[in-house]
């Protein structure tokens, strides 16, 4: 997949680059003038990430960072979690 989230699907989109050119009518000037529009591409944040298959198996895929952020994916742990020694419960 080219530039594309595995996950949900966002992909590059196309928009306008506007350049403006003059001082602010707020800042004592006559205005802002657009000089120029051109097209472009707006591009998703695409991370390369090691998550859990369905299967249980691991895999690096491309997820963009909205999937990340609100846990649609399960990231794999490399490193178990500190967890504290249990200790004896106290009798009185």
């Amino acid at each position: 997949m080219a530039r594309q989230c595995e996950v949900c699907g966002k992909g590059a989109q196309i928009g306008n680059r506007v350049t403006t050119r003059g001082k602010k009518k707020y800042l004592g000037g006559v205005g802002t003038k657009v000089t120029g529009i051109t097209r472009r591409k707006f591009k998703p944040n695409l991370q390369q990430v090691h998550v859990i298959a369905e299967n249980g198996m691991h895999q690096k895929i491309q997820v963009c960072t909205q999937c990340i952020r609100n846990g649609s994916i399960k990231k794999v742990v490399r490193n178990a979690p500190f967890q504290l020694p249990k200790q004896a419960a106290k009798k009185p």
